[in-house]
């Protein structure tokens, strides 16, 4: 018994107390472009990016397709591309996960009054990969360690959809699984909302022109929060949803 109190105590405190203030060391997070021009007829972070998410003239890179795989900033020969290791990419609008040197972050979070009222004290998740790699899923997983611990805020992934107040969706959405999306959905009672976990839900990146895909899902139902990554951190899910709820940390 005192042996056990000693490892404890010598682990110090495990969790992360303000997640906003985390300071991931090693991650590889938001892209910088800087301001200096490109070169002359230069399109080297276009062809290294393997899932199209940069565009030139102006340099602009979409964080819903996304996968932080870095060969942009290795390729690009005037230095323009980096990457940081801020992990606050969350968005409430798609178009607002396109970044620029004149936009140099996502658009930020909208604290959400409705939910916030209805579900700032208890949030339950129903997550359902969608035909994902399991990258996504870990770290959703993850949210509820003492890393994490998500749960502190009344927030909690649930193991029904009756129990549930929003999906948290992983996956670029394959038809093996759209029917079981959607009775998940069906399932859960009103109101409701849809968490995009990765850049796979988010467009489908780099799976979008496959014909194993059937997204018309989100279609019918607008993320209410996009979570880019591939997959994101723990962290920017959590301050994706604190944000969209209004909780302080």
């Amino acid at each position: 018994m005192l042996q056990s109190i000693k490892v404890r105590v010598s682990q110090g405190t495990q969790y992360i107390k303000d997640p906003r203030q985390a300071n991931p060391v090693g991650f590889r997070g938001k892209p910088v472009i800087g301001a200096a021009p490109c070169e002359t007829g230069c399109n080297a972070c276009v062809t290294a990016c393997p899932v199209e998410a940069i565009t030139p003239d102006p340099v602009q890179i979409d964080l819903g397709r996304c996968v932080m795989c870095g060969d942009c900033a290795s390729a690009c020969p005037s230095g323009k591309l980096s990457f940081t290791n801020d992990f606050q990419l969350a968005s409430t609008n798609r178009s607002g996960l396109v970044i620029s040197a004149a936009r140099p972050a996502p658009d930020p979070v909208k604290v959400s009054e409705g939910l916030r009222k209805r579900f700032g004290r208890s949030l339950k998740l129903r997550s359902v990969s969608a035909g994902g790699c399991n990258g996504c899923e870990l770290e959703v997983n993850a949210l509820t360690n003492v890393n994490f611990d998500i749960g502190r805020y009344g927030i909690d992934i649930v193991a029904s959809p009756r129990h549930a107040d929003g999906l948290v969706l992983t996956g670029p959405i394959t038809r093996n699984m759209a029917a079981a999306l959607q009775l998940c959905w069906d399932g859960m009672p009103d109101p409701k909302l849809v968490i995009a976990v990765g850049a796979c839900a988010i467009s489908g990146s780099p799976f979008e022109e496959s014909s194993a895909l059937e997204r018309s899902f989100l279609d019918r139902f607008k993320p209410t929060l996009y979570v880019p990554g591939c997959p994101p951190h723990p962290l920017t899910f959590v301050c994706g949803v604190l944000d969209l709820l209004g909780i302080k940390s």
